[in-house]
């Protein structure tokens, strides 16, 4: 078990890259089960829970080669295999891609009901009632979803609730489907765009990603042959703007797609952060003053969720009483009271918390409680006075990758620590 341990208060400084969207390829490695012959993927994040998927698809008989770090070849040409059991998805919540590329390409998918974060009761009823739609029959039996069908036939799906991963996952299902599906209310986040992109260049038809509206054409085969690079992760671009802003640095964030993080830029500039914007690059120059704002998150293009836990950071550092409010997950808090060991006045009433700031943020020990108040806690530790210790980072590697090791190219005093389990 390994601990991030940060010293000192220092201001961040210099350029950072950003990788491989994490949202993006947890969807696009199960979707590459769906393709007839070989294809290449790029720009995959080296984070723990890619490395997870791309085990699984390999138990399931793919054939998995690393071009390099951040590159493979998939060939699913032999793949036989349409159950993955709990062991093989219990660390990872994305592993319900599963069932949707599974359930296309065989007609039938068994898969174990995933982990990940714990943010609240996050139920898979809207990916049910798609793949019900399409015409499959689907049953948990002992925590396993099992969904067969004869046929899968196009049809309108409208999802009750916005939802990126059954937006993703009935993609998957409908690639091959007969027939036309429509799916309305969909989530328009980049991942869906990116997805939806790869299975094109695969042979799908999948039209209007992006939008609230997704026309998929079904197809016979995708043929496969090409090769797909993931768009880069504006999360980890947003955590690295928002460490440069915090600890009043001057931060260039390169490799992004300015567009995607639009909703943080807005925010970081209302609370008197400087934000310069490039072509695929951002620059965030700290000030002495930030000023209190409220958030409230939203599906995309709103504030994202994922980003929370960050901005909350800064409202500590904020002069007077700023709001947080969650309007996507029933229970992102949970990394409040590691906060408040540090020393923020931060007070949580049901989906919205009050912060009092401007604070000085002490160090202590903390623990990561899911990925992206993990994040937070060593940004958090970056601004604070004295010796920070994170526990628990595993939840960190699931999403950042080298988060460490580029936090210190930018002047950060932290290191990781093995410790004993």
């Amino acid at each position: 078990m390994d601990k991030f341990v940060i010293r000192s208060q220092r201001a961040l400084n210099g350029e950072v890259n950003i990788s491989g969207a994490k949202n993006a390829a947890v969807a696009i490695i199960p979707a590459a089960l769906l393709v007839d012959g070989p294809c290449k993927i790029e720009n995959i994040p080296d984070i723990s829970d890619v490395r997870v998927l791309i085990d699984i698809i390999s138990k399931l008989g793919a054939e998995v080669k690393f071009d390099d770090e951040n590159s493979i070849s998939v060939n699913t040409q032999y793949l036989s295999c349409y159950s993955a059991p709990y062991e093989m998805v219990k660390s990872i919540r994305a592993s319900y891609y599963l069932i949707g590329a599974l359930l296309g390409r065989f007609k039938k998918a068994e898969v174990a009901l995933p982990g990940g974060c714990d943010f609240g009761f996050r139920p898979i009823d809207q990916h049910i009632k798609g793949f019900e739609a399409l015409g499959a029959n689907v049953v948990i039996e002992h925590g396993i979803v099992k969904v067969y069908a004869d046929k899968l036939v196009g049809a309108q799906i409208y999802l009750d609730v916005v939802s990126l991963g059954a937006t993703i996952n009935l993609m998957l299902a409908a690639v091959k489907a007969e027939g036309t599906t429509i799916i309305e209310n969909a989530a328009k986040e980049p991942y869906v765009v990116d997805v939806a992109n790869f299975l094109n260049a695969m042979g799908a038809n999948v039209k209007g990603a992006g939008t609230d509206v997704i026309k998929i054409k079904g197809v016979e085969v995708l043929s496969g042959g090409l090769t797909h690079s993931i768009i880069p992760d504006m999360i980890e671009a947003g955590t690295f703007m928002v460490a440069g802003a915090a600890t009043k640095g001057d931060v260039v964030v390169k490799n992004i797609i300015p567009k995607h993080v639009e909703s943080l830029t807005a925010k970081l500039i209302e609370m008197n952060v400087k934000v310069i914007e490039g072509e695929d690059w951002i620059r965030v120059q700290g000030t002495d003053h930030i000023t209190k704002a409220n958030i409230k998150t939203l599906p995309y293009p709103g504030f994202p969720t994922d980003l929370h836990p960050l901005a909350t950071i800064l409202l500590c550092l904020a002069d007077g009483t700023s709001t947080v409010t969650e309007g996507v997950w029933d229970s992102r808090f949970q990394y409040v009271d590691e906060l408040k060991r540090m020393g923020a006045k931060i007070k949580v009433e049901g989906r919205m918390a009050l912060v009092e700031g401007p604070e000085s943020l002490t160090g202590a020990p903390v623990k990561a409680t899911d990925l992206r108040g993990g994040a937070a806690m060593v940004i958090a530790a970056l601004t604070a006075q004295g010796v920070t210790e994170v526990h628990n980072i595993r939840l960190i590697d699931r999403g950042y990758e080298k988060f460490d090791i580029k936090l210190r190219s930018l002047g950060a005093d932290i290191i990781r620590v093995s410790e004993p389990e």
